[in-house]
């Protein structure tokens, strides 16, 4: 079997080969963000299917206290209920429950213990001052947990069904908003020790209410530029949201931590395509995508961020900012980039003032700034005053995504429940 699998391997792959091509024809090589990994039976209509009508709901007979609103802590406190469908290979999904908030119950062989089958999403409801609630863009996160589901062999599920059911959930959990983190996780139940495609599945949701991300005002933050660890790597998993891919990280944040740092920023070293020589690409920050605005030799305005080659997670505020950017300030003069760049450029453009502010963004901050960057021995200041916690582009984008999202604009990204 082994022969017969290595003999369908191309020759192309031998490193011979592969040591004996220039620079930029490597680099132009690794480009994975084409290929679309997935479980043959991904697209089964049949194994995706949700039956919408037979969704049984059970009410809690000991709803919680709430917690008022700036005491909340993100992530620690719950709703009352949860939603889940199971799934089997052979039946694909059965019909969905909204029940009491409860525990699992897992045999202790079951695969995602072992193998870390397991994909989430994290999105977001909002009342607004009427007192409609909404989703944000809630196609795109089912879009990218099918995608992350079918990666690690996990099966796919009709998005535009379950978005039905993320409504009905949160109608029976409307008391807990204003804001409302929704946390989608799907993992493999096969009781079993060997390795394979999970026979069966377990899709649920809960939800956790949260206070403003930032109670007293924007606080940047300060990233240290992290390259004895990788986030992610061409041809890997990055791109998914999959739970094996952040508790690797959790280890180089404590240690960034320890030196006065408050995240890491994700570097991966390439050879670059122009140059011919190694430099250290920015990829993300922490759990965040990152931007970076700077002004060009050529005096014009740049926002920026890395590319989705396969190491950089799609994220949904990341492709809301890009689509606001290229509508509101593309007009300005402004230019907007999905491209490569390296910590030399930053470093290069802080030095000498043409690095306007940087920002990570992420659905439970929507944007995060930052002062500060620690590479290779120096700190690298990116653009914001000292008497100042945020740049004119962060508190833009903030501004304009979260007047979607809590309807003060209308806008077809706020889909109301």
């Amino acid at each position: 079997m082994a022969s017969s699998l290595r003999s369908l391997l191309p020759r192309s792959s031998n490193s011979l080969l592969t040591r004996q091509l220039p620079a930029k024809c490597l680099a132009q090589r690794r480009s994975y963000a084409t290929p679309n990994l997935q479980a043959p039976d991904a697209s089964d209509a049949k194994l995706k299917a949700i039956d919408l009508s037979q969704l049984q709901t059970t009410k809690t007979t000991t709803p919680k206290d709430l917690i008022p609103h700036d005491q909340l802590i993100f992530g620690r406190t719950f709703t009352d209920h949860m939603l889940s469908l199971e799934w089997t290979a052979g039946e694909g999904w059965l019909a969905p429950h909204i029940t009491p908030y409860q525990n699992l119950s897992l045999d202790p062989a079951t695969c995602v213990l072992h193998y870390a089958f397991e994909a989430f999403e994290g999105m977001k409801a909002y009342k607004d001052k009427s007192g409609q609630v909404r989703l944000f863009r809630p196609d795109k996160n089912m879009a990218r947990l099918n995608k992350s589901s079918a990666r690690i062999a996990l099966p796919t599920f009709d998005g535009d069904t379950f978005i039905e059911l993320l409504k009905e959930f949160c109608r029976v959990e409307e008391r807990f908003i204003p804001s409302l983190y929704i946390r989608p996780n799907i993992i493999g139940t096969q009781r079993t020790l060997g390795v394979g495609p999970p026979g069966s599945a377990l899709l649920y949701v809960i939800a956790s209410p949260v206070g403003p991300y930032y109670p007293t005002g924007f606080k940047a933050i300060s990233l240290e530029a992290t390259t004895y660890a990788v986030r992610a790597w061409p041809g890997g998993v990055g791109a998914s949201k999959l739970g094996a891919n952040y508790a690797p990280c959790i280890v180089p944040q404590m240690q960034a931590a320890q030196r006065g740092f408050h995240q890491n920023l994700w570097l991966f070293e390439d050879v670059d395509g122009a140059t011919g020589r190694k430099e250290d690409f920015v990829t993300e920050v922490g759990t965040m995508n990152l931007f970076a605005c700077v002004v060009g030799r050529d005096g014009r305005k740049e926002l920026m961020t890395a590319p989705l080659d396969g190491t950089i997670l799609e994220g949904v505020v990341r492709d809301s900012i890009l689509a606001l950017a290229r509508e509101r300030l593309v007009p300005e003069g402004w230019k907007v980039s999905e491209r490569r760049f390296t910590m030399r450029e930053i470093a290069e453009a802080a030095d000498e003032g043409r690095l306007m502010e940087v920002f990570g963004s992420g659905t439970a901050a929507v944007v995060a700034p930052v002062r500060s960057i620690g590479w290779k021995g120096r700190l690298i200041g990116c653009g914001l005053p000292e008497d100042r916690e945020v740049g004119e582009v962060t508190k833009r984008m903030k501004d304009w995504i979260e007047g979607i999202q809590y309807g003060e604009e209308e806008h077809p990204w706020s889909v109301k429940i």
